[in-house]
């Protein structure tokens, strides 16, 4: 199983305008995206009380994969 995500493919088409990453090409692309949407909420959910810590949690929360969507995406991120 972990083979599967260990392989060299894309998981990501980049942008057609812009710089970043585009929609998910392969299961663990949305796999992933999805992770990365439940781990946001579930901060947001967890922490709705202290709005102050929610928002730095949700930041760093955001920003912490991106060096993975980069690397996953077909031909990387530049600008198109």
């Amino acid at each position: 199983m972990l083979h599967l995500f260990l392989d060299d493919r894309p998981w990501f088409r980049p942008k057609s305008r812009g710089y970043g990453t585009g929609l998910p090409i392969a299961w663990q692309g949305w796999l992933m995206l999805a992770l990365h949407i439940a781990l946001i909420t579930g901060i947001a959910v967890l922490l709705r009380e202290r709005p102050m810590l929610m928002t730095i949690f949700v930041i760093l929360a955001g920003l912490a994969p991106l060096p993975l969507y980069r690397a996953r995406t077909e031909g990387g991120w530049r600008w198109r």
